[in-house]
Parts: structure tokens; sequence; C-alpha cells
């Protein structure tokens, strides 16, 4: 409840095993009934099958999911709710195929070879400003409550999103840090 109560509009639930921030339906169903409104709730997914991911949207209801793998146009038809598709930036190439997707919105993220998100890593928001005419645009990726108003300010994102620049290790937020990034990336000075 700490995002909840420093002013988060959404929170995010990551359903990938490998994941340090993994967890359960179960788990989140049980975080999400106890909400208040006007919170969206979003599932984080990489590359499961469309079945899984529309039984765990109605288990928990999800408002939104977010797609991190290699989910196609075709896949993304396949899904019962709005997506947001992640890109995971390395270069200007990365955001070529945005126009294919019908989705609500796009989460701009850096690439890694090591995982799908929540690395920490940054990536050149010039290509974020690029991609803005092809959608609404998430920023993510090395955000944390020291560079966010920069980001907002630089990029004008639809929203931005934030994991690992809010931990103090992977996977445990810091309620400290999560205050003041929500208030800097609202713009909130007192």
């Amino acid at each position: 409840m700490v995002a909840v109560d420093a002013g988060a509009d959404a929170l995010g639930f990551v359903f990938h095993p490998p994941s340090p921030r993994n967890i359960s339906s179960d788990q989140a169903a049980g975080i999400i009934a106890q909400l208040p409104p006007f919170i969206q709730c979003v599932g984080l997914f990489v590359d499961q099958t469309a079945e899984k991911v529309n039984q765990t949207v109605t288990h928990c209801r999800l408002d939104l999911v977010q797609l991190h793998g290699d989910e196609s146009p075709d896949y993304c038809k396949l899904v019962k709710s709005r997506i947001i598709k992640a890109i995971r930036v390395k270069n200007k190439i990365s955001l070529e195929d945005m126009r294919s997707y019908q989705v609500s919105a796009f989460l701009l993220d850096a690439w890694s070879p090591l995982a799908h998100g929540g690395t920490g890593l940054s990536f050149d928001w010039e290509l974020a400003i690029a991609a803005s005419g092809k959608g609404r645009i998430i920023l993510a990726g090395g955000l944390t409550p020291e560079n966010v108003a920069d980001a907002v300010r630089l990029v004008n994102p639809y929203a931005v999103d934030v994991s690992s620049g809010v931990e103090v290790s992977a996977g445990k937020k810091d309620p400290e840090k999560i205050l003041e990034f929500v208030k800097r990336a609202k713009g909130i000075t007192s």
C-alpha cells in the first residue's frame, strides 16, 4: 500500500517466474482485492500463452496486461485485455515495428541480454521522443527519484514506470524512494 499512499496511479504485478519480483496469481488477487478504487492493476507477462494470460487477468481482476517478451501483433489480438507492449530499446531499429501493434500504449525499456526488464539500465531518451508519434509512451528503464523529473520534462511521456529504481535489493522496495519518485514524477514540490 506504500505506492498507493504515495499517489501511484497503477501497480504492477510480475507473473514471470525467473524474476525476483514474481508473484503468484493468488497473492496478486489478494492484494488487488484490498486496493482502493481508481488504482489500475497491471499484470506483467513474458512469453506466456495467451490462455494463461487471460486466465490470470480474470482470476486477479487485472485492468491491463504488460507484455515484455517477443509477443507478436497477432498474439496481442488473443489477449482479452488492454495491452501495454514493452519494447526493449537498443537503438532506433528497436522501434521500427511499433506501428504493427494495436495496443493501448508502449512501454519503452532498456535492452539487456540478461533480462526482459527491471535491470536498472537506461537508454537514450531521444529515442523515446522519436517514438512518441507511434503511440502512447510509458517511459521505463533506469528511472530513479533522482532522474525522473528530468525524464518527464524531456520526454513528456504518457506515464513513467519504475521497479529497480526504488528498491534496496532486487524485489525489495524502499518506501522512501517510492514516495520521492512519485512526488518528483508528478512535479509535487512540497
